[in-house]
């Protein structure tokens, strides 16, 4: 079995982030719960009270450990593999591009909403895996309770259709918008950062 060291070698960027993002989750959720509070993203009131670190803050923090569970496996099942191809100063700039990309989706969609708020670290965490798709475009994803693997390609089509459609329902706790911000911001940042990988994903996926 390998051990730690094996798992995070490589990839001291995704390390730091995936055990900063658990610590400050689990530490809000049992023992400070005011932290989230202070961490949600209002998009209302970013600029009128200046909320600015929220941008950030909010994603390190999640709604229950569900939420989080879900986030860092999905992080840690695409973030490690991808730091060590790409990278770590390019794997920093990408994640946080998709963090603050997905923050702009959000404030778009509700910056006249004075009530609303959102948090977790899915936009970035989109971002990484769709990144990791162009670089890895052969891959296939597995998705509970789906008993077969999903080829990639099929997988990020079907994905940005369906957060494009949930988007405009504007239903439920979850940010779609978010996730689609992220997602898109991922595919431009490897387009624009490296052509070739994006190129060779093209060819790939369209044969």
């Amino acid at each position: 079995m390998p051990s730690l060291t094996d798992l995070t070698q490589g990839a001291p960027a995704a390390t730091l982030l995936l055990a900063t993002m658990v610590g400050v989750s689990l530490l809000a959720l049992y023992a400070a719960p005011q932290l989230i509070e202070r961490c949600l993203f209002r998009p209302h009131w970013l600029l009128p009270r200046r909320e600015y670190a929220t941008l950030v803050s909010s994603g390190f923090v999640h709604a229950d450990l569900m939420h989080l569970l879900f986030n860092g496996f999905t992080f840690w099942a695409f973030g490690f593999g991808l730091e060590r191809a790409m990278g770590t100063p390019m794997f920093v700039a990408l994640y946080a591009t998709g963090l603050l990309a997905s923050d702009a989706g959000t404030w778009f969609k509700h910056r006249h909403d004075p009530g609303y708020r959102t948090l977790g670290a899915s936009g970035a965490i989109l971002a990484v895996l769709f990144a990791s798709i162009l670089y890895f475009p052969g891959a296939s994803i597995f998705i509970l309770p789906i008993p077969v693997p999903i080829p990639a390609p099929i997988f990020a089509v079907a994905y940005l259709a369906y957060t494009w459609y949930a988007s405009r329902q504007a239903r439920g706790r979850i940010n779609h918008d978010a996730h689609f911000s992220g997602a898109v911001a991922g595919v431009v940042f490897v387009a624009l950062v490296e052509p070739g990988v994006f190129g060779g994903a093209l060819r790939a996926f369209f044969g």
